[in-house]
C-alpha cells in the first residue's frame, strides 16, 4: 500500500519538456531504479499521461496514484517499479 506521506525515490518534472524526450528519460530512470522504488512524474501535456502508461508495460510498474491539479494544469503520477525493466 502506498503511504501518501512517503516521498518518491525519483522525481521527473516534465512540465517544460518535449514528450518524446521525456518518455526516453523516463525509461532510462526506470531501468536504473531498484524494485519497489517509487517514481513521481509531473506533466502538463494531457496526451503525455496516456503516453506514459503506454510506454511502460504494466508488468514492470504499478500506478499507485494519479492526481490532477486543474488550476495549475498539471498531473502527478506515482509509479512503483515491480520488477526489472528493460534488457
Amino acid at each position: 500500500m502506498f503511504d501518501l506521506k512517503q516521498t518518491a525515490h525519483y522525481v521527473l518534472d516534465f512540465r517544460e519538456t518535449i514528450t518524446s524526450l521525456a518518455l526516453l528519460k523516463m525509461t532510462q530512470v526506470l531501468r536504473e531504479m531498484e524494485t519497489d522504488e517509487i517514481l513521481e512524474i509531473v506533466i502538463r501535456d494531457p496526451d503525455a499521461r496516456t503516453d506514459v502508461l503506454k510506454v511502460i508495460p504494466a508488468s514492470f510498474c504499478e500506478l499507485i496514484k494519479m492526481e490532477f491539479n486543474e488550476e495549475a494544469d498539471l498531473c502527478r503520477m506515482h509509479l512503483r517499479k515491480t520488477r526489472r525493466f528493460g534488457p
